[in-house]
């Protein structure tokens, strides 16, 4: 492909992105008290917990312990599709909670809050990236799985960042040019790996989009043997510093492989729940992000990922009031369009690990 093309970048599109405030600390007691209310509405509504990786470890230890799954957005969904339970109960972000409707439509989708969004969902509005995708017909539209089920029913492909140089490697080599929306991070780090021509949107995340690199090496001086995992939804200058970039799923697995014994890891450090299941031997250390305290916006935790509170999921079922609703609904004529290029992401991940 042509190289000079895929330099190619639409221009910024800016929102204001609110950071919501986190939840109120509870007491031993009071913790002990929603997790036994969860476990009983969970019985009683034939409902079953899906939690991301992201979402604090009460949440996700929940979830394993009820039978319900803990794991990035797409197996997320995929369990989900899988289970026989009446009710998907969604720990995470709103886009899941969609992606999990869209793909069992016949189950109940409900979440702890509707108001748990995502800055790359929030920075890719449905009207303003229609408009873009119609301006370059002759490109193919690949969405990551954070975006809205609308934007999803816009695009050719949705993927996941565990297969996305796969999936753009293999646009490429059919002579594909595409649109990849929202995040520039990892888009441009998927282009740099492929040489495909890719236009990118230029969304980011607000937890990874803070991690840098000046910081990093500071820590890599105080901690000289440690490897470091990063996500490439990070700035390049920070994956260039990476013994090992990739998903949630890959650094679970990058920290297990890797023979280090202290880990610096630039991604959400909810993951270091699942993460230190793995390596309990090892010394997991959060990367430094670009801000110091206020000036902070995440400090390596997403804000709406902390929106998931014990209190919210032990009234998830509580939707009586009109106040109080807490159930996915996503258009039939959105679902269908947005089914397909979920399916075609499914199938060419089942052709990766065939």
């Amino acid at each position: 492909m042509n190289a000079n093309a895929a330099s190619a970048v639409m221009p910024a599109f800016k929102v204001d992105v609110p950071i919501p405030k986190p939840p109120c600390e509870l007491s031993i007691e009071e913790k002990q008290h929603y997790r036994q209310r969860v476990k009983q509405q969970l019985v009683a509504h034939n409902a079953v917990l899906v939690a991301h990786y992201y979402t604090d470890p009460e949440i996700q230890t929940l979830a394993e312990e009820t039978g319900g799954c803990v794991a990035d957005s797409l197996e997320m969904a995929r369990f989900g599709a899988e289970h026989s339970a009446d009710t998907l109960i969604v720990a995470g972000v709103k886009f899941m909670g969609e992606t999990a409707k869209i793909l069992s439509p016949e189950k109940r989708i409900l979440m702890p809050t509707l108001d748990a969004t995502c800055s790359l969902d929030l920075g890719c509005p449905e009207k303003e990236f229609a408009e873009f995708c119609d301006a370059h017909p002759d490109r193919v539209v690949v969405v990551y799985a954070n975006t809205s089920a609308a934007v999803k029913a816009r695009a050719d492909y949705v993927v996941t960042s565990s297969i996305a140089v796969e999936l753009i490697e293999h646009l490429d080599s059919l002579g594909k040019k595409i649109i990849w929306a929202p995040d520039r991070h990892l888009g441009r780090y998927v282009k740099q790996q492929t040489h495909a021509d890719v236009l990118l949107w230029q969304g980011e995340c607000v937890v990874h989009d803070e991690f840098n690199a000046k910081a990093l090496l500071q820590a890599k001086a105080i901690f000289p043997e440690a490897a470091i995992l990063v996500h490439p939804e990070s700035p390049a200058s920070v994956v260039k510093l990476a013994d090992a970039v990739g998903s949630t799923s890959q650094l679970i697995k990058a920290a297990k492989s890797l023979p280090n014994k202290q880990l610096i890891v630039a991604t959400d450090k909810g993951i270091f729940y699942k993460m230190q299941q793995q390596v309990p031997e090892k010394e997991l250390i959060i990367a430094p992000t670009a801000g110091e305290g206020a000036t902070c916006r995440s400090c390596a935790h997403c804000p709406w990922m902390k929106m998931n509170s014990l209190v919210a999921l032990a009234e998830a079922f509580d939707i009586k009031s009109a106040e109080k609703v807490n159930e996915i609904h996503v258009e039939e004529s959105v679902r269908l369009k947005a089914l397909i290029p979920l399916n075609r992401m499914l199938e060419f991940s089942r052709t990766l690990s065939a």
